[in-house]
């Protein structure tokens, strides 16, 4: 089991860019799946990319070519890059972690949630 921080979120114009952050507790982070997803209001939980801990990355269509994750394992640490926001993207932003080393979309799939951090977007 790990513990996981989210920050990085806050207020943007459509277009600009915001870096999320997940910090992971625990000494196994490299063996972790990662994965990003986001929660609007009234809307369910949904999956948004994944990494592997050898770096195998994959995103949903929505965001190919806007968002980039990636990981730092010495600093047990996964990162979003989000660029050319648009107001679509404007959610809570939960990160999550499994031990495997396989990707996984599916929410369920699963076993370690972040409180989340608030991403909104301006029109």
């Amino acid at each position: 089991q790990v513990q996981l921080v989210e920050s990085g979120g806050g207020l943007v114009q459509a277009g600009g860019s915001l870096k999320l952050s997940c910090a992971a507790s625990g000494r196994t982070f490299s063996s972790y799946a990662m994965g990003w997803f986001r929660q609007a209001p009234g809307k369910e939980r949904e999956f948004v990319a994944a990494i592997t801990g050898s770096s195998n990355t994959y995103y949903t269509d929505s965001v190919k070519g806007r968002f980039t994750i990636s990981r730092d394992n010495a600093k047990n640490t996964v990162y979003l890059q989000m660029n050319s926001l648009k107001p679509e993207d404007a959610a809570v932003y939960y990160c999550a972690a499994r031990l495997t080393a396989l990707l996984y979309t599916n929410k369920h799939s699963y076993t370690d949630w972040g409180q989340g951090t608030q991403v909104t977007v301006s029109s």
